[in-house]
C-alpha cells in the first residue's frame, strides 16, 4: 500500500464502510452461539437466566401446552423467538421516542438476528450437556462470549439493555445497576415457576428443587458475566505509540485519515545530536496498532517506534469516564 492510499479521503471513507460492514456481520453471526446455548442447553434444562432471555424462557415454561393448535412444534408453548421479538419491538418503539432512533438501529439488527436464530435452531429435547451444573457454567460462558462479540461490535441483543438505556435517560442510575436489578428479579422468579418433569423425575423435596433451579440461573448468569468482562477487557486493551520520524507530517496525517485516531505532535531534542525532533504520540486499540505500524513502515522504514500497553484510556473514541 502506497502513502497516497493512506491519505486519500476516498480510502478513509472506504475503510470506515468496511469497518461498519464487519461490525454488522459480527452482530449477526456473533449472536448465533448465544441462540445455540439457549435452545440446546438453557431450555432443555429449564433454566431461567437473567435479562429478556430469562423472561421469555419463563413464559415458555408457564405456557407449556396452552396453545397446541398454534405452536404444535413447541408443545403448545409460546416460543422464545416470538416473545423475544414482541417484547423487543415494544421496547424499541419506546426507546426510539425517548433515547433516540440512532441508538436503535444496531439494536434492531441484533433483535432481528436473535429472533431469526431462535426460530431456525431447533430446541433439543435433551440438553447437549447432561449435567445441569456443567450446563449452567459452560452454557453461560459460551453465551457470554457471544454477547461480548456483539457488544465489542457496538451492537446489542436488545432486552434489558434497552430498559437500562430508557431508565438511565430519565434517572441518574448506572446502566450496570439497572441490568443487575433486572437480572436478580428475573432469576428469583424461577422459584415460583412450575417445575419441569425432568427435575421432578429426580425426586426430592420440591422446595429444594426450586432453590436449585434458582442457583442454576445464578451460576449461569455469573458465568456469562465473567465471560463478557474477560472478552471485552481483551478486545478493549489499548496501547500508546511514540513515533520518532522526520516524516512526522505524513505519518500523522495517514493515522488521522486511515485509523481515525487523534494524533499529538510534541517538540523534542535529540540529546546526542542536539537537534530538534518531532515526536508523534498516539493512543489506539490493540488491534489497530498493526495498521499504525504498517503506515509507519510504508512512509518511513527508518522511523523509531515505541509501543507500551496502558491500563486504560478514557475519553472520546475510547471508554467513557465513569462518575
Amino acid at each position: 500500500m502506497r502513502y497516497s492510499q493512506f491519505v486519500n479521503p476516498h480510502n478513509a471513507s472506504q475503510a470506515f464502510t468496511l469497518r461498519t460492514i464487519a461490525e454488522y456481520t459480527a452482530i449477526i453471526f456473533g449472536i448465533f452461539p448465544m441462540a445455540l446455548m439457549v435452545n440446546w442447553v438453557l431450555l432443555p434444562h429449564a433454566f431461567v437466566g437473567g435479562g429478556l432471555t430469562g423472561i421469555c424462557s419463563a413464559i415458555y415454561y408457564v405456557t407449556d401446552g396452552l396453545f397446541p393448535s398454534l405452536f404444535p412444534e413447541y408443545n403448545g408453548a409460546l416460543p422464545v423467538w416470538l416473545t423475544t421479538f414482541v417484547f423487543n419491538a415494544i421496547l424499541l418503539l419506546i426507546a426510539g421516542f425517548t433515547v433516540g432512533w440512532r441508538f436503535c438501529i444496531r439494536t434492531m439488527v441484533g433483535v432481528a438476528a436473535i429472533t431469526f436464530w431462535y426460530r431456525v435452531i431447533p430446541i433439543m429435547q435433551e440438553p447437549i450437556i447432561e449435567d445441569p451444573w456443567l450446563g449452567a457454567i459452560i452454557g453461560g460462558f459460551v453465551f457470554g462470549l457471544s454477547l461480548g462479540c456483539v457488544l465489542a461490535a457496538n451492537g446489542s441483543s436488545g432486552g434489558t439493555d434497552i430498559v437500562a438505556m430508557i431508565v438511565n435517560h430519565y434517572h441518574n442510575i448506572s446502566l450496570g445497576n439497572i441490568m443487575l436489578l433486572c437480572d436478580i428479579v428475573i432469576i428469583l422468579s424461577a422459584f415460583f415457576l412450575p417445575l419441569p418433569e425432568n427435575m421432578l423425575a429426580d425426586g426430592g423435596d420440591v422446595s429444594i428443587l426450586r432453590i436449585k433451579r434458582v442457583l442454576y440461573g445464578v451460576c449461569m448468569t455469573l458465568s456469562y458475566t465473567l465471560a463478557v468482562d474477560w472478552l471485552l477487557a481483551r478486545l478493549h486493551r489499548s496501547v500508546h505509540l511514540v513515533i520518532y520520524s522526520a516524516k512526522y507530517k505524513e505519518i500523522a496525517t495517514a493515522i488521522n485519515t486511515t485509523v481515525n485516531r487523534g494524533v499529538t505532535v510534541l517538540d523534542g531534542t535529540g540529546w546526542y545530536s542536539q537537534k530538534p525532533v518531532k515526536v508523534i504520540s498516539v493512543l489506539v486499540r490493540k488491534p489497530e496498532s498493526s495498521l499504525v505500524m504498517s503506515i509507519v513502515h510504508e512512509i518511513d522504514p527508518n522511523a523509531f517506534v515505541s509501543i507500551a500497553d496502558v491500563a486504560g484510556v478514557f475519553g472520546a473514541g475510547f471508554d467513557a469516564i465513569k462518575k
